[in-house]
């Protein structure tokens, strides 16, 4: 181990050479270290890596963003303290994230995202990063851009997921355009796999009051029902975060949208893409589901007609 750490401590100090080619050497070794070895990690963080990391994050090099990056995502698997305590780090992302379109090369965007997102599993990061009103507008204008990589566009989405689980987050994520955004890509019936990702932002940015003006502006309500249906032959992920979608919309919503949710949601086909979550969902899903049937049937004093229906009302009460 005494070995392992000079070793780091040398290619650390290597970093801030004043020899270019010195610093790509170190670079790209630390990148296959951090990748390779977990005992590294913390060691190559605590030696000083992280700021020249996050100033590399500015080079014009597209080689030396993309190894910077991907160090750093490798490095937050295990020094997130560390991370988010360097000053500058957060700006530094930024400044990749902001650039995706132009000077930022598509990976290093890829692992900034996905760094922030590895950030964002611990708690009390939330706040913080969510007070950066610029990383959020950035990784909002990735999911929009028509040019943006699948990858990018997926890792922002995890990004905003991680953001949004602070609900004081969500009014921002609404504020820069999140909602219309997250629609946008819905409607354009892409990989199940971005769809999943983004109607789980979507219910997320649903539990605040905020969202029920930026929903019902994109037909929010009703693309949701529509996702439920069983004609559009949706994933249980994307039926799942529709289903918690809707009730948040309700939960922190005015009565008009309970009522529009009540319209909307009798149809038949909806009702079966809900009792289908509440059958066979996991359990938080089943759950979600069980509580918007209820919501839909106006409680337990409605006669339901289908005995199946009426077995998962009573749930509510059992």
């Amino acid at each position: 181990m005494e070995v392992k750490r000079r070793t780091v401590q040398t290619l650390v100090t290597k970093l801030g050479s004043v020899s270019e080619r010195t610093r790509v050497d170190a670079l790209c070794e630390l990148r296959l270290m951090t990748k390779l070895d977990a005992e590294s990690r913390p060691l190559i963080a605590e030696a000083g890596a992280v700021p020249y990391l996050a100033e590399t994050l500015y080079s014009s090099s597209h080689s030396s963003q993309d190894n910077a990056a991907a160090t750093l995502l490798n490095l937050s698997i295990s020094s997130r303290a560390t991370l988010m305590s360097t000053r500058g780090l957060l700006d530094a992302i930024s400044h990749i994230l902001r650039h995706h379109a132009s000077t930022s090369y598509a990976s290093a965007v890829q692992s900034s995202a996905a760094t922030l997102h590895s950030l964002l599993i611990v708690e009390e990061y939330r706040p913080i990063i969510g007070s950066k009103r610029d990383i959020i507008y950035s990784l909002v204008d990735i999911v929009k851009h028509v040019g943006s990589p699948t990858r990018s566009v997926k890792d922002a989405l995890k990004a905003l997921f991680g953001i949004a689980l602070y609900p004081l987050n969500r009014k921002t994520v609404i504020e820069l355009g999140g909602v219309g955004t997250l629609f946008s890509l819905v409607m354009k019936d892409l990989a199940v796999g971005l769809v999943e990702d983004a109607t789980a932002v979507i219910a997320q940015i649903a539990g605040c009051e905020e969202s029920e003006e930026a929903f019902r502006k994109v037909s929010g309500i009703g693309l949701l029902v529509d996702l439920l249906d069983g004609a559009t032959s949706s994933s249980m992920r994307i039926k799942e975060n529709s289903v918690g979608a809707l009730l948040n919309l309700v939960r922190c919503g005015s009565e008009k949208v309970g009522r529009e949710v009540r319209e909307m949601g009798l149809g038949m086909g909806v009702v079966e893409g809900i009792a289908d979550v509440a059958e066979n969902g996991t359990g938080k899903g089943k759950g979600k589901a069980v509580a918007l049937l209820k919501v839909i049937y106006g409680g337990n004093g409605c006669v339901v007609r289908d005995e199946r229906f009426d077995s998962l009302l009573n749930q509510c009460s059992s």
